[in-house]
């Protein structure tokens, strides 16, 4: 038995039919940010069937209008070339008055999410048909890749006792295919957005997404969409003012609400920011949706702008070792964590005062991250890395969600401790509990999982 053809047999028996409820849209926000890292592909049909390809996926709009600006889009193989708007649903075009807007003049594909409840024609001011091209459900779901809810309650659950009864080689077996299954969504994942947007671009996302952590993975992936590499490169030493500006972080009379130790830096930031400015800062509804409160302050995304910036100038050695064909963890992770940043090795914050020691730039715990959840599905999907050389891994701790994990499949962090030493084996917990404990609604209790295990070999 395959890990996918338990999926499948669990959620999708044959001969099943059952309407699912549609879960909320995601914000729009979330939605843009998808759209333009190729999360949806390249390929679409409009409402009137016509053939979409998309050649270029444009720039953020930074000022009022529609989203995106200097896309390219072959329809029916006639390229088209200007501003892309995409909405939550068909609607929207006449509610939010695009249809009088001489900013949608030019507009040339209209993405949707959600079909209008009747018809609907998508015109101009000047009374021009927009193609129009609408995201199903289940393109949406592949490219969110998100349970129907955040978390399960942390109590042992029924898969305790199936799991307990299962030979340690049967577990083995269970984890290495959970394991896998989750490297190849998120390769396919990866490969998109460097279809989308070239290699470079790819890992630069992907990297500020693991940095963002937690609560502001989003905002840190739509920073580096704002302010993209190549973008950043030509900016040369302006390049770190760039990024705390597109961030949002700068303002004129910062620096005097800062400790001393800290205005230079800030002053400096500025006085490169403000000649930059025009090309990269944003109207205030397209601002940046940044989460501070509740984040630890090694987290702070003041940090975390701080450390995407110190690899920027780091570049060509951090790519060299990242997407290195075969490609080594260890290398990749003592670099990350040698970075140094004359400000952000003393400060959490912007305005903060300098810490007594030093603080790591990139942790190795962020390090490990990245390579789990981005680099090494890459590397394995491309050959530069055998499944084995990932069981070899190991993990310095359990965080939360592991810990959660834990609890929930095997009853304790004691009983599932053989399962919480390597890298691959928290991948795997991790999508058994995404794809299970996440997926249920009965608290355990109608969950078809604990009887499949009994099956497992």
């Amino acid at each position: 038995m395959t890990y996918g053809f338990l999926l499948e047999s669990i959620w999708h028996p044959p001969l099943l039919f059952a309407e699912t409820a549609v879960s909320a849209l995601p914000t729009e926000l979330e939605l843009q940010a998808l759209w333009f890292s190729g999360a949806f592909g390249r390929e679409f049909r409009t409402t009137q069937g016509k053939n979409v390809k998309i050649v270029q996926f444009g720039e953020w709009n930074r000022s009022s209008g529609p989203d995106f600006i200097q896309a390219a889009v072959e329809i029916d193989g006639e390229l088209l070339t200007g501003p892309l708007e995409l909405d939550p649903d068909s609607s929207s075009w006449e509610a939010h008055g695009h249809a009088i807007n001489p900013a949608f003049r030019d507009v040339v594909l209209h993405v949707v999410f959600q079909a209008s409840a009747r018809d609907s024609f998508i015109r101009t001011i000047d009374h021009r048909e927009v193609p129009q091209v609408i995201i199903t459900d289940m393109q949406l779901a592949d490219a969110l890749n998100r349970p129907q809810r955040e978390v399960a309650i942390a109590h042992p659950g029924r898969c305790v006792y199936p799991l307990k009864h299962l030979s340690m080689s049967a577990i083995e077996s269970l984890l290495n295919e959970a394991a896998m299954h989750r490297a190849t969504i998120k390769a396919a994942r990866w490969l998109k957005t460097s279809e989308a947007h070239g290699r470079d671009a790819a890992l630069f996302q992907s990297t500020a997404e693991t940095l963002g952590y937690r609560g502001n993975s989003l905002a840190m992936r739509l920073l580096a969409q704002r302010a993209p590499l190549e973008l950043l490169k030509a900016e040369g030493d302006a390049a770190e003012a760039v990024l705390f500006g597109t961030a949002g972080f700068l303002s004129p009379h910062l620096h005097e609400l800062a400790p001393p130790d800290t205005r230079d830096y800030l002053r400096g930031l500025w006085d490169a920011w403000w000649k930059s400015r025009a090309r990269f800062e944003v109207t205030p509804n397209r601002a940046i949706p940044w989460k501070s409160h509740g984040q630890r302050p090694a987290n702070h995304p003041h940090r975390r702008v701080g450390a995407l910036a110190a690899l920027v100038k780091s570049w060509p050695q951090y790519r060299r070792l990242a997407l290195a064909r075969p490609f080594a963890v260890k290398p990749l992770v003592d670099f990350l964590h040698s970075l140094d940043h004359d400000f952000w090795a003393t400060h959490h914050t912007l305005t903060s005062t300098a810490s007594p020691r030093r603080i790591a730039v990139f942790g190795r715990s962020h390090a490990l991250e990245l390579a789990a959840n981005h680099l090494i599905p890459l590397a394995m999907h491309e050959g530069g890395m055998t499944f084995r050389a990932y069981q070899k891994l190991r993990n310095s701790s359990a965080n939360d969600k592991v810990k959660r994990c834990s609890l929930r499949l095997f009853g304790s962090e004691k009983a599932a401790s053989p399962w919480t030493r390597r890298v691959s084996h928290h991948q795997a917990l991790l999508q058994l509990y995404q794809d299970f404990c996440l997926e249920d609604f009965s608290d355990c209790n109608d969950c078809p999982f604990p009887e499949q295990l009994l099956q497992w070999k």
